[in-house]
C-alpha cells in the first residue's frame, strides 16, 4: 500500500499566520527562512501542467514560489475580464498553498519578463495622451482599475488570511527606468493601491525602492557589490536576490543561450550565499512557453523579438524536464536548507584563523561558536587543499576550478556533538529520532569528516571506512569515499545517536528530500513525482542501481530496493507520423479592398492585439525602375509583393527601407506584417506595431558606419575600438533631391547635425537603437555629423532620406483571416511560392501508463509564420533559429482527430515536418 503524505498548509496555518522580519532574514510564525524560491509563471503553460511543475519546484528544496501576473492575459480586451481556465491565477495560489509552498506575488502592473509590453494589455496605447510608468493620471486610472481585479484574488490569499501569500512586490525593475527620487510620486501611488486593497504581508521591490517596502536585487554575477549597496540602502531589512537569472532568454537569428554552465550556476549559487543572502529567487526555474502572441520584443537593437520557447535554460525544461542545472540547484537548496539556521542566524568573520594557502581564497560565517567556510579555489586544475582552521586542526578539501566548497567548521548535530567536514551537507533532518546527515561529493571524492563530543564518541561503519579516534574518546575522524553504493555511518555520543550517508556525484544528483508531515528521502531515483493521490511515483536510469529509502514509506523497510526491470522491456513510444497535407494560398492578387487609408496604419490603431495585416496600395511609374522604398515608422519584419510577387523582407525596424523592382505603369504594391511582439522594456513603452508612417517611394539609403574622423584619424564604426576618443566623431553626407532624412541605428547622447544639437528623448546608453527624424536640422548639399563614439561595434546606423512629394498613399489594410473551414478540409489551392495554410489531422498512440510523454513539433523546411493544435494558438515560428522544436502540450491532444495547422509566410511545403516524443519520454515510471 502506498505511503500518503500530507503536503498541505493546514497544520502550518495556525501558527504561521504573520511574517515579520529583521536585517538577518525573513520570519514565518517563530521561525527564520532562508527563502528558496522558484520563478514559475502560471500563464506560460497549460492549467493541467501547474500542479507537475510546481510539485518539481518542491522536491528541488524550492519553499516559495514567486510568479508575475500578466494584465494583458486577464484583460486583453478593455472590461472585458478573463480569469478562467489557463488564467485562474487564484487557483494556482491556491495549488501553491496546497503543497506547502509560499508565493511571492508580483502583479505590476508593469512585469518585464519578455512578455509582450511588459505585461500591459495592447489597447492602453490607443488611450490619449496616456504614458507609461508615470505619475500619469490616465495610466493610473486604468491601473487601478486591475489593481481592482487583482489585489483581491492576492489580498486573500496571504498567509495573515490562511494563504501561503507572504510578499507581494511593487511594480518591477523601476532603478533602471529612474532613481528612486524621480520616481517616488509613481511608486509611492502603486504602494498605496496595493495597501489600500487589503495587502497587509510585507511590500517589496526589486532594482528601485519605494519608501515602506523592501528592496531586492536582480543580477547574475557580482553578489557581493550588491549585497554591499542594499546594505547602504537598507541595512536593518533582509537581503534576498529578486531574480537570480538562470539562464537567459533567446530571440530569433541569435545564437541559443546556453552559456550559463551548471557548474558556473553552482558557483553563483555559492557566492550569493556566499555573501550573506537570505533568500535566492531562481528567475526561471522554470520558463514555459510565449504561447499565442506573447513574446515580446526587447532592447539593444531594431529586431530583437522573443522566440516562443521560454525555456531561457532553466533548471526545469520547457516540458518541465528535470535537466543537469536542476540536479544543481536542488544540491544548493538542500545544502541551504540543512544549513538553513547557520546561514541566516551568522556573521561574517572579519579576521578569521583559517589558512588555505596558496592558490586558495578563504571567506567565513559565524554564530554562536559554529562556522562555515567558503573555499574558493583559483586554481586552473582540480586540486587538493589542506586547510588549516585552527592550531592542530587542519582538513584536506578536494575543490574543481573556480569552484566554491563549503567546510563547516563545528556544526551542532546533537548535544555536544560537533561536526566538521569539507563538502556540500545536503541533508540535515531528524528520521525516525536520528539525526541524518547526508554529504554529497564527487564519484570517487575521498572527504574527512570530523566529530568532536563532550563525552566519548562510539562508531560503526561496518568496517568500510578509516577510522581514527583521540585517546579520550571525544573526537573522531573518519577518511571516506564517495561510492556508487552510498555509505552509511553511526556515530552515537551522549545516548545521542547521528547517521551520516555519503553519496558520490551521481546519487546525490538523484537524492530527494521529501517534506510534507514528515520528513522522507529516497535516494537514486532519476526523477520523482507526487502523484497527488498521496503517493510518489520515481523513475530509474539504472534499473539494476542502488536504491535507498529514508523515513517512513509505508511498511516498506529502508534500505536497498530492485527496480522493476519488466518495464524497461517495453519498446520505445512511436511519435505519430505527419501525412496528407491539406493546403490553401492566400492569393494577394485577389483580395478585396479593406477601408482605405491616406497612410498605413498599426495595430492597436486597428483594434489588433496581435496576428498579420497585409497592407495594399497601387503606385505608378512611367517606365521600368528600380526603387528604394522608405518606410518612415516600422516595428515589424514586413514582406514586400509586387503584383502579388514577393520582392524583398524588411527585417530592421525603427525605420527601414527595401530595393524593389516596378514594371512600367501601375502595379500592387502590398506588405505582409506579422506583429512580433511589443517591447517588454525601454523608455519607449508603448511603441506602436507594424507600418503606421509614410511610405515613400525613391528614396535614399545610406550606412553611416564608415569614415568617421577623430582629429585627423580615420574610424569606422563597425569595428571595435581600442582606448576612448579624445573628441567627438565627424563625417559628413551629401543630400541631393531629397529634403526628408531619418537617422536611426546606434545613435549617441550628444548628437549634433550642422553644428546643432539634436534631442533624443528619454535616451539611455544602453538602449543601442534610436530612430530620429533629422529633417528640420539638414539642407541639400553637404552636411556634417558629429557625435561621441561607441567602443563597442554598430550593427546599424543608417541614414534614409526621402522626398515627400513622393509619398504613397491610398492604403488598404485587412487582417489576416483564417480559413472559415475547418482546417483538416482545406481544399488543395495553390498559388506559386505564395503564402499559405497546411493542415492535417493525426491520432496519437496508445500511452503505456508507466511512462510520462512529451511531444514537439520540428519545423524543418518552413519559413516563418505560426502554428495552431485544435484550436489552441502554440505562437510564432521563424525557421532561422535558434528555436527548432515548438512545444504541444499533451493536454491539449486528443486520442484522435488532432488538427495542426501552419501559416507559412513563404508558402513552404511541410514535406520534411514531423512530430517527436523528447528524450525523457521513455522513461519507465513505477510507484515507490
Amino acid at each position: 500500500m502506498e505511503k500518503k503524505r500530507d503536503l498541505t498548509l493546514a497544520d502550518q496555518s495556525r501558527h504561521e499566520a504573520y511574517i515579520s522580519y529583521d536585517a538577518k532574514s525573513f520570519t514565518i510564525g517563530e521561525k527564520r527562512v532562508f527563502l528558496n524560491i522558484a520563478s514559475i509563471h502560471y500563464f506560460r503553460m497549460p492549467k493541467q501542467e501547474w500542479r507537475e511543475v510546481l510539485v518539481k519546484a518542491k522536491l528541488a528544496g524550492m519553499n516559495c514560489i514567486d510568479t508575475y501576473f500578466a494584465w494583458n492575459v486577464h484583460e486583453p480586451q478593455e472590461g472585458q475580464w478573463n480569469f478562467e481556465g489557463d488564467n485562474d491565477c487564484g487557483a494556482f495560489l491556491d495549488l501553491c498553498a496546497e503543497l506547502g509552498l509560499w508565493v511571492i506575488a508580483r502583479p505590476g502592473p508593469f512585469i518585464c519578463a519578455e512578455w509582450d509590453f511588459g505585461g500591459f494589455p495592447y489597447w492602453l496605447k490607443t488611450k490619449e495622451n496616456i504614458r507609461f510608468r508615470i505619475n500619469d493620471e490616465v495610466y493610473l486610472h486604468y491601473v487601478n482599475r486591475y489593481f481592482d481585479q487583482i489585489g483581491a484574488i492576492i489580498s486573500a490569499r496571504q498567509i495573515t488570511k490562511g494563504g501561503s501569500v507572504i510578499l507581494v512586490q511593487v511594480e518591477n525593475e523601476y532603478g533602471y527606468l529612474a532613481d528612486d527620487a524621480s520616481g517616488k510620486l509613481y511608486m509611492n501611488s502603486l504602494r498605496d493601491g496595493l495597501l489600500d486593497r487589503g495587502i497587509d504581508v510585507p511590500l517589496i521591490t526589486c532594482e528601485g525602492g519605494a519608501e515602506g517596502t523592501i528592496e531586492g536585487a536582480n543580477f547574475w554575477s557580482g553578489a557581493n557589490g550588491h549585497y554591499e549597496k542594499l546594505m547602504l540602502k537598507q541595512p536593518d531589512a533582509p537581503k534576498i536576490v529578486t531574480e537570480f537569472w538562470t539562464g537567459w532568454f533567446e530571440h530569433w537569428g541569435a545564437p541559443s543561450a546556453t552559456q550559463k554552465t551548471p557548474e558556473l550556476y553552482e558557483k553563483r549559487m555559492m557566492e550569493i550565499i556566499r555573501a550573506g543572502f537570505d533568500g535566492i529567487s531562481h528567475y526561471m526555474f522554470f520558463g514555459g512557453t510565449n504561447f499565442g502572441g506573447y513574446g515580446g520584443r526587447t532592447v539593444g537593437s531594431s529586431d530583437i523579438f522573443m522566440v516562443t520557447s521560454y525555456d531561457y535554460d532553466a533548471p526545469l525544461s520547457e516540458y518541465g524536464r528535470v535537466t543537469p542545472k536542476y540536479r544543481m540547484s536542488k544540491k544548493i537548496s538542500l545544502f541551504a536548507t540543512a544549513l538553513g539556521q547557520l546561514l541566516l542566524e551568522s556573521e561574517p568573520i572579519e579576521n578569521g584563523e583559517a589558512r588555505g594557502g596558496s592558490g586558495l581564497r578563504l571567506q567565513g560565517r559565524e554564530w554562536n561558536g559554529q562556522k562555515i567556510w567558503f573555499a574558493e579555489s583559483q586554481k586552473e586544475e582540480k586540486e587538493g587543499f589542506s586547510i588549516t582552521l585552527e592550531k592542530d586542526r587542519t582538513i584536506p578539501v578536494s575543490i574543481k576550478p573556480g569552484q566554491i566548497v563549503p567546510v563547516i567548521d563545528r556544526l551542532e548535530v546533537g548535544s555536544g556533538l560537533r561536526l566538521t567536514c569539507g563538502g556540500f551537507l545536503i541533508g540535515n533532518d531528524m528520521i525516525g529520532g536520528v539525526r541524518t546527515l547526508i554529504l554529497a561529493g564527487d564519484d570517487g571524492q575521498r572527504s574527512h569528516i570530523q566529530f568532536e563530543s563532550d563525552q566519548s564518541i562510539q562508531y560503526n561503519s561496518n568496517g568500510i571506512v578509516l577510522a581514527e579516534s583521540s585517546a579520550e574518546g571525544r573526537s573522531l575522524t573518519l577518511d571516506v569515499f564517495h561510492f556508487q553504493t552510498p555509505q552509511r555511518i553511526t556515530v552515537k555520543s551522549g545516548g545521542e545517536q547521528v547517521e551520516v550517508i555519503v553519496l558520490n556525484g551521481y546519487m546525490s544528483d538523484r537524492a530527494w528530500r521529501i517534506a510534507g508531515d514528515s520528513i522522507a528521502w529516497a535516494i537514486g531515483w532519476d526523477d520523482l513525482d507526487l502523484n497527488g493521490q498521496g503517493g510518489v511515483d520515481g523513475v530509474s536510469g539504472r534499473p539494476d542501481g542502488d536504491k535507498l529509502l529514508l523515513g517512513d514509506w509505508g511498511g516498506k523497510e529502508s534500505g536497498t530496493l530492485a527496480a522493476d526491470l519488466a518495464l524497461y522491456e517495453q519498446p520505445p513510444i512511436q511519435a505519430p507520423v505527419l501525412s496528407d497535407w491539406k493546403i490553401k494560398s492566400l492569393n494577394l492578387n485577389e483580395l478585396k479592398a479593406g477601408e482605405i487609408s491616406p497612410q498605413p496604419r498599426g495595430f492597436a490603431e486597428l483594434d489588433r492585439e496581435f496576428g498579420y495585416l497585409i497592407y495594399s496600395s497601387e503606385v505608378n511609374v512611367p517606365q521600368e525602375q528600380e526603387s528604394t522604398l522608405v518606410f518612415s515608422a516600422v516595428q515589424d519584419s514586413t514582406r514586400i509583393y509586387v503584383n502579388g510577387v514577393e520582392q524583398a523582407m524588411v527585417r530592421q525596424v525603427g525605420a527601414a527601407y527595401a530595393t524593389i523592382k516596378l514594371p512600367q505603369g501601375r502595379s500592387k504594391l502590398q506588405l505582409l506584417v506579422q506583429h512580433m511582439g511589443s517591447l517588454n522594456f525601454s523608455p519607449y513603452l508603448g511603441e506602436e506595431k507594424g507600418v503606421f508612417g509614410p511610405v515613400y517611394l525613391d528614396g535614399a539609403a545610406l550606412d553611416l558606419r564608415s569614415g568617421w574622423l577623430c582629429n585627423g584619424e580615420s574610424f569606422d564604426l563597425d569595428e571595435v575600438q581600442d582606448g576612448s576618443f579624445s573628441a567627438p566623431l565627424t563625417r559628413t553626407f551629401k543630400l541631393e533631391g531629397n529634403e526628408g532624412a531619418i537617422l536611426v541605428g546606434a545613435i549617441a547622447s550628444g548628437l549634433k547635425i550642422n553644428g546643432k544639437e539634436v534631442q533624443l528623448e528619454a535616451y539611455h546608453n544602453w538602449f543601442a537603437f534610436h530612430y530620429v527624424d533629422i529633417s528640420d536640422f539638414v539642407a541639400e548639399g553637404v552636411n556634417k555629423i558629429e557625435m561621441p563614439g561607441f567602443k563597442t561595434p554598430m550593427n546599424r546606423l543608417d541614414l534614409l532620406t526621402y522626398s515627400k512629394q513622393k509619398e504613397v498613399t491610398g492604403w488598404s489594410i485587412l487582417p489576416l483571416e483564417e480559413p472559415s473551414a475547418s482546417p483538416a478540409a482545406l481544399e488543395n489551392v495553390t498559388v506559386e511560392a505564395a503564402p499559405a495554410w497546411f493542415s492535417t489531422t493525426f491520432d496519437m498512440p496508445a500511452i503505456p501508463k508507466c511512462i510520462h510523454p512529451k511531444l514537439k513539433l520540428r519545423l524543418t523546411g518552413m519559413s516563418k509564420g505560426y502554428v495552431l493544435l485544435n484550436g489552441h494558438d502554440l505562437g510564432r515560428y521563424w525557421q532561422i533559429g535558434p528555436q527548432e522544436d515548438y512545444k504541444l502540450p499533451m493536454d491539449w491532444l486528443k486520442e484522435s482527430g488532432n488538427e495542426l495547422t501552419l501559416f507559412d509566410e513563404q508558402g513552404k511545403k511541410p514535406s520534411h515536418v514531423r512530430l517527436l516524443f523528447d528524450d525523457q519520454s521513455d522513461w519507465r515510471w513505477s510507484a515507490l
